[in-house]
């Protein structure tokens, strides 16, 4: 059985959120079972990196989504970042389920390694 593992991003600072995706590819191709939250100030990257190929990180991104590792992004947070539509638009999953916000809880009950970034 593969290690779970999932990584919350709560830091809105590129470089933090830039060590959480490259964390969740390294771990997915040493065959973790790893998913990325995206909560608190970090869902304000989400529309500046998908919209903007220039962006630093911005190429690191579009991998981390094209290997589906981002399992869920914060309703309230990324509401309150104004970058909720663009989460939705990109077809990124929307969790809520704890007073709009993903549950730890949740995640530890499936059996994951909570990370914190």
């Amino acid at each position: 059985m593969a290690r779970k593992v999932a990584i919350f991003a709560f830091n809105g600072e590129l470089m933090c959120f830039a060590h959480a995706m490259l964390n969740a590819l390294d771990m997915k191709k040493r065959g973790f079972d790893v998913k990325l939250i995206l909560e608190g100030r970090a869902t304000a990257l989400i529309e500046e990196l998908s919209s903007n190929p220039d962006k630093p990180f911005s190429n690191l991104y579009a991998t981390v989504k094209k290997e589906g590792l981002v399992d869920c992004v914060c309703k309230q947070c990324s509401d309150n970042m104004g970058t909720l539509e663009s989460a939705k638009t990109q077809g990124l999953p929307i969790c809520e389920e704890m007073m709009g916000h993903p549950s730890v809880a949740r995640y530890m009950e499936e059996g994951y390694e909570v990370l914190v970034f």
